[in-house]
This record gives structure tokens, C-alpha cells and sequence, in this order.
């Protein structure tokens, strides 16, 4: 006979004991259940057997039941329902695995707490004889001898059978209860205490994690269009933790702990995860302030710059048309007092080298691969370069350049200025080296150059004014956000060479107050005649001009000229305390002149600025940038070479 499902339908037998008090159990009998089989065996049809179950030592107890228990006793037949589909399979195991774990877990925690006892902890866990809870689907039969009443707890001779069934519940009362003191952090009775958790005596001390650069700390910033990532790829991927491979990894059967997640998942961290609808709506050139996305806009210059100052290096120096250079530009353009580098460097030279590409190579060597040269121009023997870092050049517009002859033969270049303009972000930029008439009397000549200069220098020419409303077409210095002037002005000491002697060596380190007393730029800047709103920071060094080429000292020959401060550098900005000096000195290692080179280091403020301006695009010196690099690594390996020979030279052998 089969069942409408399709199984075979046969007869089993369950055992019923009817007590006083009406309750009744119905019990799986396991002779009925193999005779079912046998019966059903002898018909040709494949059959079902139940499953050994905890009921066992109850049906071998019936055995022993003496013939008057066994009269009262009922035997009903019924039709075992057909087996189901193993639905649990998979949670019995994940419980199994977990399980075992927690036992790792309770050995380890046990073994921390002390580790000369071993032993012990594990013999804890083998006293509390507790096994992984089988789970399987029990019969009919079953269920009813689990659910026992109360009433079969009763003295008789079924109590060997009552008591394994009590003995089950104590064992299961006894996980149960381990569980729970798992899950509220308790041990097991009898088992080591843990460790309390240890807390500091104080807060700790903050951490820094800015180590970079106070201007430029790309690595540093997220992109606040990417702010959520994180939430993105727990809501996409299911777990933060996770990279895109370490599925990948855990499937294949490779140990993947979290730090080696972790460490590949930095490679997102490295540049800011860009999101496909970004790409698509980002545009440049539509002349957005603030807008989202924007390449001059406040969200990237606030992602570069968080505090929207940059650090500029701006130095002059009157080479003398000398042909050599020195050995080692190091200590002028990379101080040590400064902790980091310049985001920008611009070197104004007079009366330069006659190699003026040698002298560019020189510079790209010095400042290595961060840096590239954003541009340079010269005008006859005045040249300007400047360099910037390589991260930056994206943010700049066209550069622009202009010159002006002071001579009163313009073909004659060796006096005038030159100035090179550009927009970083939304701030405008102009710098102006110059050389203007030399002689200690010839002051007004020199004011007559400055006016030349700012009322013939073209420029800006196609970069648009970033504030046209304080601009004055007389005066380029008004046209522009920041301006840095610099190059030998020729202003002297109105004082004899004597009197600034005895005071240089009375004065012999920094303090140079009373020589400053009688400097002639002070002295118009004062009145207002000249370099009208700029500023110079305080002077601190010896005067810069005029030294014997090669040596300390001032001028010995018979023209017996008087020290002055004639290289100098100025500035000035549309907003105020938008430019802060940092340092201001000279260069006294570097003697290949009669003068030295002098530098001043700047924190400049920078706005942000609209992409619809005509842009650089990343445009640098490529060929100079490789030149150096090379020239570069070529000046390591012989100074590694070298070292090696003079360690090698150094051992002697004695025979």
C-alpha cells in the first residue's frame, strides 16, 4: 500500500502505558520498527528505518518489564510518516564548527590565565563532559518520549528508563547554562578566572597623523564625494573588512587573516575611489566657484591645501656672469632650519652664467623628481625659473611673461626686469626679478627704473584679473593677488666703508640694527617713494654684497667698496596678512660671486578659483625634468663608488 507521496505505507508499533492519572506517552518500540522492515523487505519494496535515537535504552528496558506491566500496556500500529528533506544539514555543521571553535576558544582563554596549567584547563573542560548537540528529526515516537509528564517520574521498575531521560535533560540543562555564561562573559564553574581587561592610568596622548607637509597632504585627504564609501561598500560587499579578492581568497582555502585584507584593500587609499557617476557628470571650464566637482574649486583646493596656505621659496642671486657653478645648491635652495620643502620655487638670477640650460639642469638636480618646471624666460642675462610640485601643476593656468629694458640702449639687456604671471587655484601670482642702475649715489636712477617697470610691464595678457576693481593700468603690481619682487635693487649704505666695518665687527653675528639705519631702500620704502605697499621682512644676516670671489671677506681690493644690502626681497598682497614671512637670510657657503644669494621662505593664502580660465594642463619641462633625474642618480652612484674606494684604499696589509 502506498501513500499519496508516493512511499510505501507500512505498519510500525508504538507502545502506550495507561496511568491513574490519564496522562499517556506513546514510545517508539524498535523491534516493531525492524519488523516493519522486514515485513516490508519481504514485499520487494525499499523501506524506511528510523534512525537510532535517544529512546534506545527505553525500548531495552521493555525487555525486562515483568508480564503484568506488559498486560496493561497497549500496542497501537501506526504508519510512519516518509522522510524529509535535510533542511538542517547545513546549520548542524555550522553548529558543529562552532562548537569546536568555542572549545579552542574556552582552552586558550584558560591556558592565558595560567600557562603552567595546561592541563588543567583542558581536564576542566573533559569534567564538564559536555559534547556539540546532535540535531536531527526525530519521529513521532521520539517526541512523545522526550515530552515525558511529570507522572512517569513515579518509583517503579520503568525508573532505569526514566532516569536516562532525566539524565538527558540534566545534560541539556547543563549546555544551556554554559552557553549563557559564554555569552555573558562568565566561565565555567571550576574553571580559571580570566583576565580583567586592563586599563591605562591616564588618557593616552593624542596621536598626529598629519606627517606630511603642512601645505600639501594629498594622501591625508578623502574626497568628500567619496565621504561614503564606506557605508557604500558595507551596503555592496556585506562587510567592511573585505576587499573585492578576499572572497576569492578565503574560498580557495588560503589563509587570509585581517591584516592581509587590510593591506590590500589600502590600495584604495592611496588615491581617492572615483564613482562611475562622477566621471560621467564631471566636466571642467564651466566657471564654477563652488560647485561640486570643480578643478580650481574650494573642495579641491581644501582637499590639497586644508588650510589654503602654500609655502613658496623665492631667492636672488647676481651670479657675476661667472661660468662656474657651484658644487652644491643644496644649501640654498633646501635650508635646513625649515622642516619640508616648498611648494613652489622661484630663483631670479642677474648677471647670469653664460650656459643658462646648465644652470636650469642644476636646479631641476637640486630639487630631484618631487619638482618640475612649470616654466622659465630670461632677458639678456636676467633669468627666471620656477618650479613646482609635480602634484600641483594640474591647478595652475598659462604662464605668462613680460620684459622691460631699463638701459637707455634697450639693446643693451643687461639692466631692466622681468616678470612671469600665472592663477594657482584662484589666486594670481606675479613675480619680478631686476637689476636696476648701480652706484652709491644713484638713488633717484633706481626709482626711475622702478617706475619704468611697473607702468611698462605687460601683463596679465590673456589670464584674466582675478578682482578687476582694485586694478590700476599704471601700476601691474595692482593687477595681481600676490607679488613678490626681487634682485639686486643696488640700494647701498649711506656710510663709509670704516664706520660699517667697526659695526660688522662689533656685531659679528646677527645684529645689524644700526647698519640698517643708514640702508637707502629702508629709507625711500619709508617715504613712500618707492616699492609703494610692499613689505620686507625683518634682516638678519651680514650684508650680501660685496664679498672676494672665493672668500669670507668684504671687498680688499683698491676700490675698497662698502658692504650693502643691494640684493633684496620684497612683497605685497591685495588682502591683508595674506603673505607671512617665515625666513629671510643669505647663503654664505655659496662664494662663487662677489655677492651672495639671499632667500625668503613665505606662507601665501590661497582662494579658490574658476575652472574657465585657459589652463596649463600639467604642461612642464619634460626634457629638463629627465636630465636632472638623471644627472641626479649619476652624482649618487659616483659618491657611493667613491665612498667604496676610500674604505677599500683605507685597509692596509701587513706582511
Amino acid at each position: 500500500m502506498s501513500t499519496p507521496n508516493g512511499f510505501p505505507q507500512h505498519s510500525g508499533a508504538c507502545v502506550t502505558r495507561s496511568t491513574e492519572g490519564g496522562a499517556v506517552q506513546d514510545l517508539h518500540a524498535k523491534k516493531a520498527g525492524k519488523a516493519a522492515k522486514k515485513e516490508a523487505g519481504g514485499n520487494g519494496v525499499l523501506t524506511f528505518e528510523d534512525p537510532p535515537s535517544v529512546d534506545t535504552s527505553l525500548n531495552e528496558t521493555l525487555k525486562l518489564l515483568p508480564g503484568e506491566l506488559k498486560a496493561h500496556m497497549k500496542i497501537k500500529s501506526i504508519t510512519p510518516r516518509p522522510p524529509r528533506k535535510p533542511r538542517l544539514e547545513r546549520a548542524a555543521s555550522l553548529d558543529e564548527k562552532s562548537w569546536r571553535r568555542w572549545r579552542r576558544f574556552r582552552t586558550s582563554q584558560e591556558s592565558l590565565t595560567d600557562p603552567n596549567e595546561t592541563s588543567s584547563s583542558n581536564g576542566s573542560l573533559q569534567e564538564a563532559s559536555l559534547s556539540p548537540p546532535v540535531r536531527g528529526r526525530a519521529s513521532p515516537c521520539q517526541q512523545n518520549s522526550l515530552h515525558s509528564s511529570p507522572d512517569a517520574s513515579e518509583a517503579g521498575p520503568m525508573g532505569k528508563s526514566r532516569g536516562g531521560t532525566s539524565d538527558l535533560g540534566k545534560r541539556a540543562s547543563e549546555i544551556s547554562s554554559a552557553f549563557g555564561g559564554l555569552l555573558r562573559g562568565k566561565a565555567f564553574a571550576g574553571g580559571k578566572p580570566r583576565l580583567s581587561q586592563i586599563m591605562p592610568a591616564r588618557p593616552l596622548p593624542p596621536m598626529e597623523f598629519n606627517v606630511a607637509s603642512h601645505t600639501l597632504r594629498t594622501a591625508n585627504r578623502i574626497d568628500s564625494d567619496c565621504m561614503d564609501y564606506r557605508h557604500y561598500s558595507q551596503h555592496k560587499f556585506g562587510r567592511v573588512s573585505s576587499s573585492l579578492s578576499d572572497t576569492r581568497l578565503h574560498g580557495n582555502g588560503m589563509v587570509c587573516d585581517n591584516c592581509s585584507t587590510d593591506s590590500m584593500k589600502s590600495t584604495f587609499s592611496l588615491l581617492t575611489p572615483i564613482r562611475s557617476k562622477d566621471v560621467r557628470s564631471r566636466s571642467y571650464l564651466e566657471g564654477s566657484l563652488l560647485a561640486t566637482g570643480a578643478l580650481l574649486g574650494a573642495e579641491e583646493l581644501s582637499r590639497y591645501f586644508p588650510d589654503r596656505n602654500i609655502g613658496i621659496f623665492v631667492a636672488t642671486w647676481n651670479m657675476q656672469g661667472q661660468k662656474e657653478l657651484p658644487v652644491n645648491l643644496d644649501d640654498f635652495l633646501l635650508p635646513t632650519d625649515p622642516d619640508y620643502a616648498q611648494d613652489m620655487y622661484v630663483i631670479g638670477v642677474q648677471e647670469g652664467c653664460p650656459d643658462r640650460r646648465e644652470w636650469e639642469i642644476r636646479l631641476q638636480e637640486t630639487l630631484g623628481p618631487h619638482y618640475v618646471m612649470l616654466y622659465s624666460a630670461a632677458h639678456g642675462v636676467l633669468y627666471m625659473s620656477v618650479f613646482i610640485r609635480r602634484d600641483l601643476i594640474w591647478f595652475c593656468s598659462e604662464v605668462e611673461y613680460a620684459t622691460v629694458t631699463t638701459r637707455i640702449v634697450s639693446q643693451i639687456k643687461t639692466k631692466g626686469a622681468l616678470g612671469i604671471c600665472f592663477t594657482f587655484f584662484g589666486t594670481s601670482f606675479l613675480f619680478i626679478t631686476s637689476h636696476f642702475t648701480s652706484g652709491d649715489s644713484k638713488v633717484n636712477e633706481r626709482k626711475l627704473d622702478y617706475n619704468k617697470t611697473i607702468q611698462a610691464l605687460t601683463l596679465p595678457k590673456n589670464v584674466p584679473d582675478t578682482n578687476p576693481y582694485r586694478s590700476s593700468s599704471n601700476d601691474v603690481t595692482t593687477r595681481f593677488d600676490e607679488v613678490f619682487w626681487f634682485g639686486d635693487f643696488n640700494f647701498r649704505l649711506n656710510k663709509d666703508r670704516e664706520t660699517v666695518d667697526s659695526i660688522l665687527n662689533q656685531n659679528p653675528e646677527t645684529d645689524v640694527s644700526k647698519l640698517l639705519a643708514y640702508d637707502q631702500l629702508t629709507s625711500e620704502m619709508s617715504r613712500g617713494s618707492i616699492f609703494k605697499g610692499f613689505q620686507e621682512a625683518d634682516i638678519n644676516f651680514r650684508p650680501s654684497y660685496k664679498f672676494d670671489i672665493g672668500k669670507d671677506s668684504y671687498d680688499t681690493t683698491s676700490k675698497q667698496r662698502t658692504p650693502s644690502y643691494t640684493d633684496r626681497v620684497v612683497y605685497r598682497s591685495r588682502y591683508r596678512d595674506d603673505i607671512h614671512a617665515v625666513k629671510y637670510s643669505s647663503c654664505p657657503v655659496i662664494k662663487t660671486s662677489d655677492h651672495r644669494p639671499v632667500f625668503a621662505l613665505f606662507r601665501v593664502k590661497v582662494r579658490p578659483g574658476r575652472d574657465n580660465i585657459p589652463l596649463a594642463a600639467g604642461q612642464f619641462d619634460r626634457e629638463l625634468y629627465l636630465i636632472g633625474i638623471k644627472r641626479r642618480i649619476t652624482r649618487e652612484l659616483q659618491k657611493r663608488q667613491e665612498q667604496k674606494d676610500q674604505k677599500s684604499s683605507s685597509i692596509c696589509s701587513v706582511s
